[in-house]
């Protein structure tokens, strides 16, 4: 399969630290379980540039391996332009990101914007919360989100292959 074939997707919040490497995690270990990994390819950023090269936020590395998923290879980094050209869905964790990716976003690539949790219907809520200035539980929270986001992401792209 070449590279173009693949279905390209880049989970963005603030810093790359907390819960887009979650979402990131999460959703390869789905895809891995769906025998899809050399069908999807996976990433993550930030909207702003604080934590450079920094592995996830230790809570979020401890939170997520009680649920079996290893965050502690990936590193964050800021979203570049070629971002929008390169992936298929960008996915932004709430509507402050939304927002500061629309600004930077090339009109032809807009519809590949949305909020992750349009993938998660039944959600309770329409972003996924920054856990970072709270306790343990909000990364548990986080994850509880992201794994229904996941799913219907995961649901969506079936859909548009034909598995």
């Amino acid at each position: 399969m070449t590279e173009q074939q693949k279905i390209k997707v880049l989970f963005v919040c603030m810093g790359n630290i907390c819960r887009s490497p979650t979402a990131h995690g999460v959703f390869q270990a789905k895809v891995q379980e769906a025998g899809l990994a050399g069908r999807v390819e996976i990433d993550s950023a930030g909207t702003h540039d604080y934590h450079v090269g920094a592995p996830p936020d230790s809570r979020a590395q401890q939170a997520a391996l009680r649920r079996g998923v290893d965050l502690s290879t990936l590193r964050a980094r800021a979203v570049a332009d070629v971002d929008f050209d390169h992936h298929d869905y960008v996915l932004a964790m709430d509507l402050d990101n939304y927002a500061l990716l629309e600004q930077v976003c090339p009109p032809a690539q807009r519809h590949k914007l949305k909020l992750f949790l349009e993938f998660a219907p039944d959600a309770p809520v329409r972003e996924v919360p920054d856990p970072y200035y709270g306790g343990a539980g909000g990364f548990e929270r986080v994850l509880d989100l992201v794994e229904q986001g996941a799913e219907g992401l995961l649901n969506d792209i079936r859909r548009r292959i034909g598995r």
